[in-house]
């Protein structure tokens, strides 16, 4: 395990930012109060012009802004977030693609799925000329590609949710804007070393889920575009290497003292993330000095690197969001992740004649899929379970049965979505056994907990990537009964999404699945719309299972799944 832990440092623009953030805070309420919204905003004039003219706002005699001052400060410095991001028009969209989800021959579903289709259109953006002109302006990154955005308050570029957006644009044909979504996550490698959570400068602390590679596979898959392969591969290599180093690795010895080496979340970070500054020190205030703030301002970015933020999962006390302590627990999900990177790496290099590369990889996917299978997969509850871990920075863990987390998430069964686990019958059994009685097949899909904490990541909401891992997983495991079990959760995780699309018009970033058509809540911020990783995973699903002319779209009577 790392013996330090390095700390990004953050900028002047960003600092600034933040001091506008809490003023507007201060001045303005909470009421409708986004934090983000105050880091995104760009500059008109440099910012030893605009800092100034802050620091000259007249102040009330508590030392408090008054709001007209305030607001006339933002209108006449700063520029809308959106601005940083103009449309752009898909070099690759047509309206009705050839061949374009043979499988489905309900024309009500075909005609909602067309809809969905030409929300690539709504969200597809590029990078400002003014951004690239003066990229020191704003904390949006000056990409040289169009992008699709998540939507909503997500006005940038975000990194796993981009495996699931490229999903479905290969579903619509859309080649050529999916490889532009990964040109632009390799130049982040190339930058930094790594994956940004996503393309705002305040976000250079930490990466997410770690599915480049996958994106790289699904698009080679499509096109045998072999050169994007051979561009692709010094940069995968370069990120494998940042999650297999330093803080983010942790070695174990097992019960049978053979030692394995895993990966962990852990921020570079250690002080309230920027784009939610105001909210992690009120969440912080109760903490009584500052050493205990750091750790928890560092827990909450590293929670944020997961994807999963929040959640109890990741908390000592599912009530209680300081006890956070995602840098000491080992994720099933994130080492499945880096597993399928070590089978797409060896797979990619043999595909462009590096042997050596390809022989490699396969030895470490191997040794992770033993460590896998040792420290995180339970025979008897059919289940991989997190690992709970005593937090040192500097000496090897000895591995506990008692320290894995047997609480039920969603995340237990990720695992099967990665070949090595899925094309292995007996674990299949197991794991369908276990999920249907799990209690987390609902009446709309799957929950991500049993835990309703109030945090977004907990039940009862189901968020499309989830569902889709999950799905794919059993339904290319070969087993009728897998495969079954996958088409009732897609069947009821679409009708969900089209029965809500159908009541506000939109797409969502997450569902309550205990009921058909119901949007999810909790966590800290509103619930967006759009929505590029759920349009995605509705295509990509339709794709797979497609849907007959007699099976009806609208919401029926369904029970928990048995």
């Amino acid at each position: 395990m790392a013996a330090s832990c390095p700390l990004k440092l953050s900028t002047p623009l960003i600092s600034f930012l933040e001091r506008l953030q809490q003023a507007a805070l201060d001045t303005f309420g909470d009421t409708n109060f986004d934090p983000k919204f105050y880091v995104d905003l760009s500059l008109k004039f440099d910012l030893t012009t605009t800092e100034n003219a802050f620091n000259k706002l007249p102040k009330y005699v508590n030392g408090s802004l008054t709001r007209k001052a305030l607001k006339n400060f933002i209108e006449k410095y700063l520029d809308s977030p959106m601005d940083g991001l103009v449309y752009a028009e898909p070099v690759d969209f047509v309206q009705v693609p050839i061949g374009f989800l043979p499988k489905v021959k309900n024309p009500k579903v075909r005609a909602w799925a067309l809809e969905v289709h030409s929300l690539w259109k709504n969200l597809s953006r590029k990078v400002a000329g003014s951004v690239l002109k003066h990229p020191e302006l704003q904390t949006l990154l000056p990409l040289a590609e169009p992008v699709i955005i998540p939507g909503s308050r997500f006005g940038e570029v975000y990194y796993w949710d981009s495996y699931w957006v490229i999903r479905g644009l290969l579903v619509s044909k859309m080649y050529e804007t999916a490889k532009a979504i990964v040109s632009n996550l390799l130049s982040l490698i190339d930058e930094y070393g790594y994956v940004l959570n996503g393309a705002r400068a305040y976000y250079s602390n930490r990466s997410q889920p770690p599915l480049l590679s996958a994106m790289v596979y699904e698009i080679y898959k499509r096109t045998g575009d072999i050169e994007l392969v051979r561009r692709s591969l010094p940069a995968l290599l370069k990120e494998h290497h940042f999650w297999n180093s330093g803080i983010h690795a942790v070695t174990i010895k097992d019960s049978q003292a053979c030692t394995h080496t895993l990966s962990r979340y852990y921020a570079m970070w250690d002080k309230p993330r920027p784009e939610s500054a105001t909210t992690d020190r009120e969440s912080a205030s109760k903490l009584l000095n500052a050493s205990e703030k750091q750790r928890f301002y560092r827990e909450l970015a590293s929670t944020a690197e997961s994807g999963w933020d929040f959640s109890s999962r990741w908390m000592r006390n599912s009530s209680d969001l300081t006890t956070l302590a995602t840098t000491s627990i080992l994720p099933v999900d994130l080492n499945a992740f880096i597993l399928r990177m070590e089978i797409d790496i060896a797979f990619l290099a043999k595909a462009v004649g590096d042997s050596r590369t390809s022989e490699h990889y396969t030895k470490a996917s191997k040794a992770r899929k033993k460590a896998i299978d040792c420290l995180f997969w339970n025979p008897k509850m059919g289940q991989w379970f997190d690992y709970w871990f005593n937090d040192t920075c500097n000496a090897d863990q000895l591995w506990k049965v008692g320290n894995q987390n047997r609480k039920t998430f969603a995340s237990n069964f990720i695992p099967l979505w990665v070949d090595l686990f899925h094309s292995d019958g007996k674990v299949v059994e197991d794991v369908v056994s276990s999920l249907q009685a799990s209690g987390l097949l609902c009446p709309a899909g799957i929950a991500t907990s049993l835990t309703n904490s109030g945090e977004q990541w907990d039940f009862p909401n189901g968020w499309a990537p989830v569902q889709h891992m999950i799905v794919e997983g059993l339904a290319m495991s070969g087993s009728k009964e897998a495969r079954s079990l996958a088409e009732d959760i897609a069947v009821r995780w679409i009708r969900t999404n089209y029965a809500a699309y159908n009541k506000t018009g939109t797409m969502h970033e997450k569902y309550d699945v205990e009921a058909c058509g119901a949007i999810g809540s909790g966590g800290e911020y509103k619930p967006q719309t759009g929505f590029g990783w759920t349009n995605g995973v509705v295509l990509a699903l339709l794709e797979e299972f497609g849907w007959p002319e007699e099976r009806s779209i609208d919401c029926l009577c369904h029970s928990n799944i048995k």
